[in-house]
């Protein structure tokens, strides 16, 4: 006797049921158009910036970066600060201080200053 129910939906996959999506695509000329607007808000904009800067460097005599000073050599301060974590750790381990190894950044510069500040001998 064949079954005259009619099929259940949720027995169906979800793939079945769902009919897909027709997205509708943008006209050829509004692509284009947007396409014209990122050049003339974006690169153009670059373009005038690289050429202003060029233009700067263009002048200049000599090497483009500064010569390290004096100071940055004498003042323990200046080198301590251009160190890194790691490198600030060296050194207080050079240097035979107890617990470097908690300290934080900045704690651990101070003790650095405190120590070469009382030995009084050339820093670094």
């Amino acid at each position: 006797m064949p079954s005259t129910e009619t099929p259940n939906p949720a027995a169906q996959p979800p793939e079945a049921l769902a009919e897909p999506r027709r997205l509708h695509p943008l006209p050829r000329g509004l692509v284009e158009l947007y396409g014209l607007l990122a050049v003339l808000f974006v690169l153009v904009p670059e373009w005038m910036a690289g050429g202003a800067l060029a233009g700067l460097r263009e002048g200049r005599v000599g090497s483009e970066l500064p010569v390290a000073s004096g100071a940055w050599r004498r003042v323990p301060e200046l080198r301590l600060a251009s160190m890194t974590l790691a490198e600030l750790r060296q050194l207080a381990g050079q240097w035979q201080l107890r617990g470097y190894g908690r300290l934080d950044r900045d704690q651990l510069t101070a003790r650095l200053l405190r120590r070469i500040q009382a030995s009084g001998r050339k820093p670094l």
